[in-house]
């Protein structure tokens, strides 16, 4: 097996072991990069130098046997929202080409830290701002399981480098749905942890209550190990929570016998893909056959309100978070302006997509003067019904068990044009968003026609321990993750 198709729990061992080393295992990762990634495209900019340097720095490590955790040495891509000190970070905006921040994110910090290789930064929807990667300023992400369908979004490229073997595991973020859809997309493990768990500080926001910085790898033990590097208090983060985290990946394996599941039929309504809701099923099932206990009587009423409530929140947020992007401070500029004023207009007119421009509108429509009570307001309402929602069947139940989208990737083109219809690829993520749980795509299959199918699992508020347990034990009854799709070589 050539070294940038294991995993990372077993890249980890050996290294510790000094059976391989992080430059081998680094140069095996960029190799493929240049084998493969012109038919994905999955990153933006790939740091073939800064990456050589950090595996040689690691492989110090690793044979003075200091310091070293399960990320020394360990191939790692970030989605290109994440601020990397002197590192190109775009946000797939031409707002942003060429800005270099100065500083790095701290889960940046915390993967330099640990000794973690960051190869480079991963395609995205524009700002984040979108389900498929179509949204893109600077190129196309394709689906390494069918090139001619998307790999969803808005952290499409974090996911497809994963399912393309061109990282060992990466970063995302995850607004209302933008780490499990596309993990669902592409066969891979995707999870957004609970608002708090993971610092915010050097995402660079889309909406700050709901973005939230999570793993996305190949087996949920793979996840396991980032998100106990990446998570913890941030004093630098107004909504980091001081909640000591569990050991997530030494707490695996222990029994799910007993565990209360529930299934909400509210994620089971019309539009959703047979095949997807066949699989599903199949998944709740073999939980139940390991000592699980089924609930399908579990109701969440509110979740019809959410995708509404949700493009309030988040265009809202939007709108006073791009504020920044003026063309005074950094960033792009027009340079054909007459007057302050036209130069701000033709910098955001010039600088910002389609999709971004929408949403800002709809989100200053929304927080304009005579329309915050009905629009702004009447939203928040309802963000907190889903909450109690939550909460009532929380009292109940360990966890929910739901589909992650409803209906496997779709081609490009599709729903670009309809925006609406794009909006609702996210109808089953959004209220974990809005609610602001922990929450885990795990691959439960393959359609008929080779896409991969994702299974969601929700836990409580900070539980994270107890949906990577689920998760790890239906991983390891299906078998379904590890798997990677055939791709030609030589395709740049």
């Amino acid at each position: 097996m050539e070294l940038y198709n294991d995993t990372l729990e077993n890249l980890s061992q050996r290294l510790a072991k000094g059976e391989i080393s992080a430059l081998e295992l680094t140069q095996s990762v960029l190799k493929r990069i240049a084998e493969v990634d012109g038919k994905i495209g999955s990153y933006i900019t790939v740091d073939t130098e800064g990456a050589l340097a950090q595996a040689t720095a690691a492989d110090i490590r690793l044979k003075s046997g200091e310091n070293v955790t399960p990320l020394t040495g360990i191939p790692l891509g970030l989605k290109d929202l994440i601020s990397t000190a002197g590192l190109q970070t775009t946000c797939a905006s031409k707002m942003l080409v060429g800005y270099r921040p100065e500083y790095d994110a701290t889960v940046v910090r915390r993967l330099r830290e640990a000794g973690a290789v960051i190869t480079g930064k991963l395609n995205m929807d524009e700002f984040a701002m979108g389900s498929s990667t179509e949204n893109s300023a600077l190129k196309k992400t394709c689906n390494p399981w069918n090139t001619g369908r998307v790999p969803g979004g808005s952290s499409g490229g974090s996911t497809a480098a994963v399912a393309a073997a061109t990282a060992i595991a990466t970063l995302g973020s995850d607004t209302g749905g933008s780490i499990r859809q596309p993990a669902s997309f592409c066969g891979v493990v995707g999870m957004k942890p609970t608002y708090g768990r993971v610092s915010r500080y050097g995402l660079i926001a889309f909406a700050s209550s709901l973005d939230q910085i999570g793993p996305v790898a190949l087996t949920v033990a793979d996840a396991a190990l980032l998100l106990g590097v990446i998570a913890g208090h941030d004093e630098r983060d107004s909504t980091s929570v001081n909640i000591p985290g569990a050991n997530y990946y030494d707490n695996l394996k222990k029994d799910i016998k007993g565990l209360k599941i529930g299934v909400s039929q509210e994620y089971f309504s019309a539009g959703l893909d047979p095949e997807v809701e066949t699989l599903v099923r199949k998944a709740c099932g073999q939980l139940a056959d390991v000592g699980a206990l089924i609930n399908e009587d579990v109701s969440l009423p509110h979740t019809d309100y959410a995708v509404a409530a949700y493009y309030l929140l988040a265009t809202a947020e939007a709108s006073s978070n791009l504020a920044r992007y003026d063309g005074v401070k950094y960033g792009f500029r027009s340079d054909d302006a007459d007057g302050l004023v036209d130069m701000y207009r033709k910098t955001r007119a010039q600088g910002f997509g389609d999709e971004v421009k929408r949403r800002i509108m709809l989100g200053t429509y929304a927080l304009s003067s005579g329309y915050y009570d009905a629009y702004y307001r009447k939203a928040q309402q309802v963000r907190t019904l889903i909450t109690r929602d939550f909460d009532k069947v929380f009292g109940d139940c360990d966890v929910i068990v739901a589909p992650v989208c409803p209906t496997p990737a779709f081609a490009f083109g599709e729903k670009i044009a309809d925006p609406l219809a794009m909006y609702l690829s996210d109808i089953l993520t959004i209220p974990v968003n809005l609610a602001g749980l922990p929450a885990i795509s795990v691959p439960c299959g393959f359609t008929k026609s080779g896409l991969p199918v994702g299974l969601q699992i929700i836990a409580k508020p900070f539980a994270e321990e107890t949906l990577l347990r689920v998760a790890w034990q239906y991983e390891q009854l299906a078998g379904w993750s590890g798997r990677r799709p055939e791709l030609e070589k030589g395709a740049v």
